[in-house]
């Protein structure tokens, strides 16, 4: 599926003043898709067709991302994002969902995750979780190891100037560092990707979207709290080769999570679902047959 044909494909909703794009597909129980950072839900397009036979798959573009719409005039944050997944699955009658999450997702996911540990032990409404399945992200920001750009986009003012001077070119050279060695993205994956950052001027703004590696310090606890304290089943699906949270955080995590597993994909990085389709989707279903047994 092309990048337009993911569009023509797609839905909205209302945000408050906002319009956030989102797919529904597919059929069965619940899989949320929550994409990472700087992207969109268009990372879930090589494992789209496969799992949309097992799943109904619900995968928003975060607002301030892909074809989502991106005000300036807009306080950015995890807490605020985890609350719009929240509106979209009240909206579609949605009351019980597996997660799948990447990146800035995964942050995501943690606090919805402590939203319904709290929901659990005060009795009050809301979506249930079942599982919940990582990629590659910052799931201990300790452990998270930015990149030179992001130190420098969490600059006020240096940020705001880089955010408004990226090009398609200085896209093409600082994006592949995450990725493995052997699976950099091809020239129209990058295409794809700069169009996603880039539309309705999005690129503008990642210097705001970046403060989400503040809110993962301030939030640490609560969120490391949740994976520690959950019994819901979890795994971490990582790329090793990722200098920002690759095999360095999948050591982490299996010091900190007694309940959890890691897969390694060896020889992948950042993105996994993208470099490696076959290995995160072979990964990740046995994940949910052992949920079955």
């Amino acid at each position: 599926m092309t990048l337009e044909e993911w569009q023509q494909a797609g839905k909205s909703f209302a945000y408050g003043d906002h319009n956030i794009f989102y797919r529904d597909d597919g059929s069965g129980s619940v899989l949320l898709c929550i994409h990472g950072f700087p992207t969109a839900s268009w990372d879930w397009e090589k494992v789209w067709g496969a799992l949309r036979g097992k799943f109904r798959l619900i995968a928003p573009d975060m607002i301030g991302f892909g074809f989502s719409d991106k005000p300036v005039s807009y306080t950015y944050s995890i807490g605020d994002q985890a609350t719009l997944h929240e509106q979209l699955l009240a909206n579609l009658g949605i009351d019980t969902i597996d997660i799948l999450a990447h990146d800035y997702g995964d942050s995501v996911a943690q606090e919805l995750l402590a939203r319904f540990e709290e929901r659990r032990q005060n009795g009050a409404p809301g979506p249930v979780i079942r599982s919940a399945c990582f990629l590659n992200g910052g799931l201990f920001p300790e452990s998270h190891r930015a990149r030179p750009i992001q130190k420098l986009l969490r600059i006020p003012l240096l940020g705001r100037l880089l955010s408004r001077g990226m090009t398609a070119d200085t896209f093409r050279q600082t994006f592949p560092v995450v990725f493995g060695p052997n699976t950099k993205p091809t020239l129209v994956e990058l295409h794809d990707f700069y169009t996603l950052v880039t539309h309705g001027n999005g690129h503008t703004i990642a210097y705001k979207l970046i403060r989400y590696i503040d809110d993962r310090k301030r939030n640490r606890d609560r969120w490391v709290g949740a994976l520690q304290s959950t019994d819901i089943p979890l795994r971490f699906i990582n790329g090793p080769e990722d200098p920002v949270s690759g095999r360095h955080m999948g050591e982490r995590y299996l010091e900190l999570i007694p309940q959890g597993d890691v897969v390694y994909l060896e020889g992948i990085g950042h993105y996994p679902q993208c470099e490696d389709p076959e290995g995160t989707l072979k990964a990740f279903l046995a994940f949910h047959e052992g949920l079955g047994a």
